[in-house]
């Protein structure tokens, strides 16, 4: 998985632009912020033998984490 980060500030954008991006931000910091999220990266951290040992497959995390909100 590649993580992308853009350092630039986008101080020459218009007032418009650069508040709908500060809204998306404020998105993205909520959703990244969730516990099940966190709990799936948790998972996804670990060997596919610690994974079995959980009775889990690497495909089923996120079933297996959100499974009870969602049906997957």
């Amino acid at each position: 998985m590649a993580f992308l980060t853009a350092s630039h500030a986008h101080h020459d954008a218009p007032l418009l632009t650069r508040f709908f991006r500060a809204i998306g931000s404020a998105l993205i910091a909520i959703a990244e912020s969730n516990p099940r999220l966190r709990r799936v990266k948790a998972l996804q951290r670990l060997s596919d033998e610690q994974l079995a040992a959980k009775g889990l497959r690497r495909d089923d995390i996120v079933r297996y984490v959100f499974g009870d909100v969602y049906y997957l």
